[in-house]
């Protein structure tokens, strides 16, 4: 083996089979982006000194990371860390518990919770994320909104994916009782929303139906700007807690923050009727969920950074990709424009090797439950499903994009794109020279 002498090229070829020519053409495209890498490390001082600032205020001790158990009464740890969530986002309340699965299960309760048979749900983003189709009965599944008695609107985006507001205006009536703004891409390909024009949206709505609940999905999203969606206007903002705001370290869990009659509503449907807040146990998990909340804001560069580097090899190998690698960012996903099924297999089997658990499994395409397409997903994560790790995955249909995001480190997105370019190197698809 090599010995490093201030030079890796070689050493990547001994470790994990990367080339000097995959190496040095990662290196020429980071060169390009020291300037962005800056930019982002800016907004990761204020977005931390936002985390540090909360956990301040609230006088957080050790004694908040205390397990409980049972119906979990009187849990200071768990009030404080909803309480540290709402000062963060600047909202009134916070729900942020363990009992919550998944970025779809809270958003999903937040439904629930603030819907009634005979309520309208309209989404002014188009077509809502793969998982949720089931949630509001887009597709037939037992127990949806639908079920219970509550229809659906979308307005689709322009051809230029900016906001269809008559179209907007012509959807809301009487019956509009919630609207739901996916700031992420999810399998769409289109750009992701800026805080900003969610809040030119939110407030757009709110002129027409002042009572209308507007709720943000968040995903993937949290800490990559220094504002968050409640401070423009959501009523409710919703995630999950493996995603950006676990920072690696939260095993499970889901935060929804905003108006406080709205979260408790959500509360009810959480828990029962009468006990909202009051019951669920931490089990322990409060020092995790908060030293990862502490970790956020630079875990989040650091994915960002990966995204930016993907975006920066890819579109200098000519493929379609967005956002680009010198586009302001909203959210931590890159969209790679793939062209083929073999190219997406390929890039995303590239990905797993990259990883540090389960490196030695080749993913394939499946059918997976929620989704209308085989979907396939590389992710060796320490948490299951955690996409704040490295991680990659795509619907097989047309156009045939691979979603890439995640990395806790920047050296590991660094080095897994490269395992990704060089597998697709190997196979055939990409050539450098």
């Amino acid at each position: 083996m090599n010995t490093y002498k201030g030079d890796t090229m070689g050493i990547l070829e001994d470790l994990l089979g990367i080339s000097p020519e995959t190496e040095a053409f990662c290196k020429v495209c980071e060169q390009e982006l020291q300037s962005i890498y800056a930019e982002i490390n800016e907004i990761m001082h204020l977005n931390g000194a936002k985390v540090l600032h909360a956990m301040q205020k609230n006088k957080l001790s050790d004694i908040h990371f205390a397990a409980t158990t049972g119906y979990g009464y009187n849990d200071l740890g768990r009030d404080t860390v909803e309480q540290i969530y709402a000062d963060i986002f600047k909202a009134e309340a916070g729900l942020v518990r363990p009992q919550l699965m998944s970025g779809t299960h809270a958003l999903t309760v937040a439904l629930f919770g603030n819907l009634r048979p005979g309520d309208e749900l309209l989404s002014p983003v188009g077509k809502p994320y793969d998982t949720l189709e089931g949630v509001i009965g887009i597709r037939e599944t037992p127990g949806s909104l639908a079920e219970y008695g509550i229809t659906y609107k979308q307005v689709d985006l322009r051809e230029d994916f900016s906001f269809d507001y008559e179209g907007i205006k012509a959807a809301i009536t009487e019956k509009t009782k919630l609207v739901t703004i996916q700031r992420s891409k999810g399998y769409s390909y289109r750009p992701t929303f800026s805080v900003a024009q969610i809040g030119e949206l939110i407030t757009f709505i709110k002129d027409i139906k002042p009572d209308v609940i507007c709720m943000v999905d968040n995903c993937y999203g949290e800490f990559v700007e220094t504002i968050e969606p409640t401070e423009v206007g959501a009523d409710l903002c919703v995630g999950s807690l493996i995603k950006n705001p676990g920072g690696g370290l939260a095993p499970i869990g889901g935060y929804i923050v905003g108006k406080e009659q709205y979260v408790e509503n959500a509360a009810m449907r959480l828990t029962a009727p009468g006990l909202g807040k009051e019951v669920g146990a931490t089990l322990g998990l409060n020092q995790p969920v908060l030293q990862g909340l502490f970790l956020a804001p630079e875990v989040v560069a650091n994915a960002l950074k990966g995204a930016i580097l993907a975006a920066a090899m890819f579109e200098k190998l000519g493929f379609d990709v967005m956002p680009s690698s010198k586009e302001t960012r909203h959210d931590i996903i890159q969209a790679i424009n793939m062209q083929t099924p073999e190219k997406v297999i390929s890039f995303c089997q590239g990905i797993q090797k990259g990883a540090p658990v389960d490196s030695f499994v080749t993913p394939e395409p499946w059918d997976m439950p929620g989704y209308d397409a085989p979907v396939i997903m590389a992710a060796g994560a320490f948490i299951q499903g955690a996409s704040i790790e490295m991680s990659a995955d795509a619907p097989i249909k047309p156009p045939y994009t691979a979603f890439f995001q995640g990395g806790l480190t920047f050296y590991h997105a660094r080095l897994g794109m490269m395992k990704a370019l060089q597998t697709m190197i190997d196979h055939g698809h990409i050539q450098l020279s």
